[in-house]
């Protein structure tokens, strides 16, 4: 399926941003994926486990949000006159907590995490065809803390908070005590 511009771009920043987290992470050990600037700060692989979580958890509004409007009669095209997508109403770089239901799990062996991630976004690229065969300003979702936003805003949201925790990935790995391979 050919998506429409704002969905193809929206798609290509979704895949930079995850391709820089990749490379920042291939071939780290488990010790490495377990190890904490402190006791209350995550893990590379808590980082990695909570990206995953949060993604499906998208994917699962999308198909969520699609459906219903489907059901309700909603036409199934993409309007020729959306050119871009909205943008967020305030940074997602601002520090927040994460909601319980997307907190990760220590300890996880980091292969399988990284393995789990990367299945995680094959699955978005079907709720990326979802999203091309919609109106997105149309399919709306009170977010926690962002409020009110559309469906092409959850997945601008998942490029920023993969951009969020690539920047965290990065400062774990830059903390001192950061072990070796």
């Amino acid at each position: 399926m050919s998506w429409p511009k704002p969905v193809d771009a929206l798609w290509r920043e979704l895949e930079d941003v995850r391709g820089e987290l990749l490379r920042e992470v291939e071939g780290l050990s488990q010790r490495q994926s377990e190890w904490r600037p402190t006791s209350s700060e995550w893990s590379i692989g808590e980082v990695v486990d909570h990206l995953a979580i949060a993604e499906v958890a998208t994917g699962k509004l999308t198909t969520k949000l699609t459906k219903e409007a489907a059901a309700g009669g909603a036409p199934a095209v993409f309007p020729h006159d959306l050119t871009e997508f909205a943008a967020l109403p305030v940074p997602a770089s601002a520090a927040a907590d994460a909601p319980e239901s997307v907190w990760p799990t220590a300890g996880k062996p980091f292969g399988d995490l990284l393995a789990t991630l990367r299945s995680t976004r094959e699955r978005t690229h079907q709720s990326f065809d979802r999203l091309a065969g919609c109106d997105p300003r149309l399919l709306r979702f009170k977010h926690f803390r962002l409020g009110d936003l559309d469906l092409a805003q959850w997945w601008r949201l998942t490029v920023e908070h993969d951009g969020v925790h690539l920047g965290q990935v990065r400062a774990i790995k830059r903390a001192p005590g950061f072990p070796g391979g």
